[in-house]
């Protein structure tokens, strides 16, 4: 998709998520989204594009890490669970509970009987959270072996993408096959009536967003707000009594328009 497109349908998604995150906050309705997939699959540019114009105290983005050793002595979902929505709140997370399925199968973190035990577990944890009133959503996004070499290659080249590529990523490289493996047990045996996944096909980042912001537009039960009245007050400016206090702190002026 060519960015002139792209950004005039993303202009008009923003206006439409806005006016969810308006109808959440008002009603106290919980939202949950779950987002997965290999890495440069393109999470973190779904994620940005969907809340770069709303209210961080309303949308929140999860993204832990590598568990501590306190937290690998608990239930395994445990860690999960304090992030989940309150009323009137989107949590967002870049990776969830769905690592065990993932990344720590691929690698041993874990043992086959603690990936049975959660599979086993999971769909029961997730029932109880929908049926505590969450909206939950699960995505699922599929990018291409090609493509995926292409943007690692661009991360090692890209002095503003480096910090994305971790030894972790490389590892991960040449797991492809385990990592599919990995993926389609995790797909069956955890898609649920009340829980299902949606996939994505994300080669072509721009329309992975659009169709993602799209589909939770979709599947959150928003009404728009009525537009408030507001008319700005009348005010008096008095000029500064001395312009030297800000002129003399003023940065250096490299860019100008």
């Amino acid at each position: 998709m060519k960015k002139k497109p792209y950004l005039k349908h993303l202009k008009q998604l923003h206006g439409d998520v806005v006016a969810m995150q308006e109808w959440v906050k008002e009603t106290g309705a919980k939202v949950c989204i779950i987002f997965e997939g290999r890495d440069t699959a393109g999470k973190g540019g779904v994620i940005k594009a969907l809340t770069e114009r709303v209210s961080p105290r309303v949308v929140k983005v999860v993204a832990l890490p590598a568990p501590s050793e306190r937290e690998k002595s608990q239930m395994y979902i445990q860690r999960y669970i304090p992030h989940l929505p309150a009323g009137g709140e989107i949590v967002i997370f870049d990776r969830s509970w769905y690592n065990r399925a993932g990344v720590e199968r691929v690698f041993g973190f874990c043992t086959e009987q603690q990936v049975r035990d959660f599979f086993r577990v999971v769909p029961s944890v997730e029932k109880a959270i929908v049926d505590s009133g969450v909206i939950l959503l699960k995505y699922w996004l599929e990018v291409s072996p090609e493509q995926q070499t292409l943007r690692l290659n661009g991360r090692i080249d890209d002095p503003r993408k480096v910090w994305k590529l971790s030894g972790m990523d490389v590892a991960s490289y040449e797991k492809w096959d385990a990592y599919t493996a990995a993926r389609d047990d995790m797909l069956t045996r955890t898609h649920t009536d009340w829980a299902p996944w949606h996939t994505v096909h994300s080669d072509d980042k721009k329309s992975a967003r659009l169709n993602v912001i799209s589909h939770i537009l979709d599947h959150v039960p928003y009404l728009p707000l009525a537009a408030s009245d507001v008319m700005l007050p009348e005010r008096t400016v008095t000029p500064d009594r001395d312009p030297s206090i800000v002129e003399d702190r003023l940065i250096k002026t490299r860019f100008s328009a």
